[in-house]
């Protein structure tokens, strides 16, 4: 199933997709074949095809659910009828495991299980199985935070292993690593954002061998290295607390390096074509210097200049909008950022004029939001689930996928957290650690 935008979306973002999909003819047919092959889907979080659902709850409208082994906060890929995720278990993360589900019924397919190179505490204030793996046409390639690099067939079937501790040396960072995969045609893009000596290495897709590997920005970072389409050619961005650099991907050269940003640990740039990409900054957990305005938040433009090199710099800063731990997305001509209270913001991406603002039930969020049509899907962290008429800014649905019990100061409390969620018609798939839902709108089957 191949992702679309909706014909209605913006003149924007239609030149936008045109411009992502000539820049990313590397990529080849076979990723974009997947229906959900990598973090945030490489940066297109428009959906077509079948309606997405907008009514559920704990007993209505669940098709399935899936208990995983262990606990993980990566997103789930979706590849053919394929579910693939990553999750750990063990006092010391001793264990990694990758399992693939039917898309169908949620029965388990496969399992594969692997010993971390890198022990450390299983606790919540470290990443747990967070890097997303991706999908082509060869398989599933997986990443995960101990410094394991794991490519396996479509059925399960080991096809090659990287240890990079073995190879690079030990991993420490602050909190673990987060950053999930990306990928182009042939090679896996790895970032290994550690406390010293940070590098970022691409491996060939066949064999794992390392192709190309680069110091890394040497900063605190839980981001994913995003293709950023820049005229005919790719940039490999990487975003980390108080900068962001651009790489050749094909040879590793650092391009360009902005730094007149703060606390861009977590969210991801999202392309917009024509060189320019969207960039949140978070006040959540460990951004002590968190700003009081949104100048953080806002679009960044790349541009050539006259001797072939590059620089970066706003094109718009937000006056107000910030976000959470979720990345913002550009739907419908808006941007939109949700911050650590749940205040969503639009501002207009051609002008970074504020248009909006409305707060949700949701609270803050970890998931990256999707849209289908004019509706704006908000996933809570803690449940609750958003569904906004752009148009209005009106919320049309508010769905808690597990009840709350209060606590004594009257607020909602779950141990639950909704890390990510993936649109596959006719389902919507939301994961938290130990489970994976599929939503469905039973009353059109």
């Amino acid at each position: 199933m191949k992702f679309m935008f909706l014909s209605h979306l913006t003149s924007l973002l239609c030149v936008t997709s045109i411009a992502l999909l000539l820049a990313s003819e590397s990529v080849g047919e076979e990723l974009r074949a997947a229906a959900w092959p990598s973090f945030q889907n490489g940066g297109h979080l428009s959906v077509s095809g079948g309606a997405l659902p907008t009514r559920w709850s704990a007993e209505e409208n669940i098709a399935w659910k899936a208990e995983l082994p262990g606990y993980g906060q990566s997103t789930p890929i979706i590849s053919g009828n394929q579910i693939v995720v990553t999750s750990t278990s063990g006092p010391n993360k001793e264990n990694y495991y990758l399992v693939a589900f039917s898309l169908e019924n949620g029965e388990k397919l496969w399992q594969k299980e692997f010993s971390n190179p890198s022990p450390i505490e299983n606790t919540t204030y470290v990443s747990r199985a967070a890097p997303t793996p991706i999908a082509d046409d060869a398989g599933y390639i997986a990443y995960y935070e101990g410094g394991l690099v794991v490519a396996v067939t479509n059925n399960g079937d080991i096809r090659w292993k990287r240890d990079l501790v073995e190879a690079y040396g030990a991993i420490a960072s602050r909190h673990g690593l987060s950053s999930s995969l990306e990928q182009d045609k042939d090679l896996v893009f790895v970032w290994v954002e550690r406390s010293e000596e940070p590098y970022l290495a691409a491996l060939n897709k066949s064999t794992g061998e390392t192709v190309w590997k680069v110091e890394g920005l040497g900063s605190t970072s839980w981001s994913t290295p995003r293709l950023v389409p820049v005229g005919n050619t790719l940039h490999l961005v990487c975003s980390a607390s108080g900068k962001i650099a651009g790489f050749d991907p094909n040879s590793g050269q650092r391009l360009w390096q902005f730094d007149q940003i703060a606390n861009n640990t977590t969210c991801t740039p999202i392309p917009l074509g024509e060189g320019r990409f969207l960039i949140g900054a978070s006040e959540g957990r460990g951004e002590a210097a968190a700003q009081t305005d949104g100048s953080s938040n806002g679009v960044i433009q790349i541009t050539k200049q006259d001797d072939d090199s590059y620089t970066a710099d706003f094109a718009w800063q937000a006056a107000k909008a910030k976000s959470s731990f979720g990345s913002p997305i550009v739907a419908d001509g808006t941007a939109w950022f949700i911050n650590r209270g749940g205040v969503l913001f639009g501002v207009d991406v051609e002008t970074g004029k504020q248009t909006s603002t409305a707060r949700l039930a949701t609270g803050g969020v970890w998931a990256t939001p999707l849209q289908q049509g004019k509706l704006l899907y908000i996933f809570g962290s803690k449940g609750t689930t958003s569904i906004i008429d752009m148009p209005t800014g009106e919320a049309i649905a508010e769905n808690s996928l597990w009840a709350t019990q209060e606590d004594e100061e009257g607020e909602g409390s779950s141990n639950a957290i909704i890390y990510s969620a993936v649109p596959v018609s006719p389902y919507l798939i939301i994961r938290t650690g130990d489970t994976l839902y599929a939503i469905e709108d039973k009353s059109s089957s």
